[in-house]
């Protein structure tokens, strides 16, 4: 994103009052390289392939902030590579991990983390450094630091079946697991900031399985550790939580955690997220990101903007998808809601502007 375009962010995620509201798209590996026509690998492993394709994005939809920014990543391998989880990589589609933590106790035999020299984390961080200068250089800035959640990394870690099982019927293990994916969280996210530099102003943490479980398990066994990572970050930075599962068990809980802004999926009307926490955090979505983002029609897909757009109000809101940008959403799709926001921003928000 552009320097202007964080700003705007940042002001939307404050709540302030916004002449326009704002277009922001979470894009990564698995909507790049289908979208260009480029293999995942070469995407991954050829760093000019890699520049030129975020390049080619950002350019050819300028009325788009994309999220985080340049997203240096290999799917979701980073952070369970650190504690060792199997990674296969594809040629036309994004990494897949395998857990390799076969029995909770054996987390006790773990060597020592260093993110710093650790799979595709030390990867990530050498790219980053690699690419920074030529970021900037073309006027783009890097705002933000990204992680999966700890429950995400665990999952990927022990397998998701069995730790959902575990939850139960072995809390204290689960505990010293997700703990341990809490300092690792904490340590990427850091590491990321030091090889980026000052540029940075947020964080921006991905975590589905907390869309798993209940209420009573969110308190106990996601929320104290989300809260965990915002607290170890300045208290002013933009603090971004995505979640496209269910949202129901932690949606009024999530701004106690530290987070001002919402990504959150298609399953729960924006109305309702909006009475619960919208005067709590921005809210980043949620156009339906499949049957109607990918399969729809432009004009299905303009209707459901608009119907977001009247549902999230003109204060603390970000159009986006509900979620990621899913593989396959085509470039009329993308277009037909920036021209739906155009034409809804023309109506509501700037004439409600100069009527103050």
């Amino acid at each position: 994103m552009l320097p202007e375009q964080w700003e705007t962010f940042k002001r939307a995620a404050r709540l302030e009052k916004m002449d326009k509201i704002p277009m922001a798209m979470i894009i990564d590996s698995p909507w790049i390289p289908p979208y260009l026509g480029i293999k995942h690998m070469d995407y991954y492993l050829d760093p000019e392939v890699w520049f030129q394709s975020n390049l080619k994005i950002m350019r050819e939809f300028p009325d788009i902030i994309f999220v985080p920014s340049w997203w240096m990543e290999y799917g979701m391998a980073a952070e369970p590579s650190i504690l060792g989880a199997k990674i296969k990589f594809w040629q036309d589609n994004t990494p897949s991990e395998y857990h390799t933590l076969y029995r909770l106790e054996d987390i006790d035999q773990f060597p020592e983390y260093e993110v710093d020299a650790d799979a595709f984390a030390a990867m990530t961080l050498h790219r980053i450094k690699m690419q920074k200068q030529r970021i900037f250089d073309h006027g783009y800035t890097l705002p933000m630091i990204t992680s999966r959640g700890p429950l995400c990394t665990a999952g990927f870690v022990r397998s998701t079946t069995s730790l959902m099982v575990e939850l139960v019927e072995n809390p204290e293990g689960c505990h010293k697991l997700i703990d341990l994916c809490t300092r690792v969280v904490i340590d990427w996210l850091k590491a990321q900031h030091a090889a980026i530099g000052d540029t940075v102003e947020g964080i921006f943490v991905l975590d589905d399985i907390v869309g798993f479980i209940n209420e009573e398990h969110y308190m106990e066994f996601a929320h104290p550790y989300l809260k965990r990572i915002c607290d170890a970050f300045p208290k002013d930075w933009v603090k971004l939580y995505h979640n496209d599962a269910e949202v129901d068990a932690c949606l009024d809980h999530l701004p106690d955690a530290g987070f001002n802004v919402l990504n959150w999926g298609k399953q729960k009307d924006i109305r309702e997220v909006k009475q619960r926490v919208g005067h709590r955090m921005c809210l980043m979505g949620n156009v339906n990101p499949l049957e109607i983002a990918v399969r729809g029609t432009p004009e299905e897909v303009k209707k459901a903007t608009f119907e977001v757009l009247e549902g999230g109000g003109d204060r603390g809101m970000i159009l986006s998808v509900g979620g990621g940008t899913s593989p396959g959403m085509p470039r009329e799709n993308m277009v037909a809601m920036v021209e739906a926001l155009r034409e809804y921003n023309a109506k509501h928000v700037s004439s409600a502007g100069s009527a103050r």
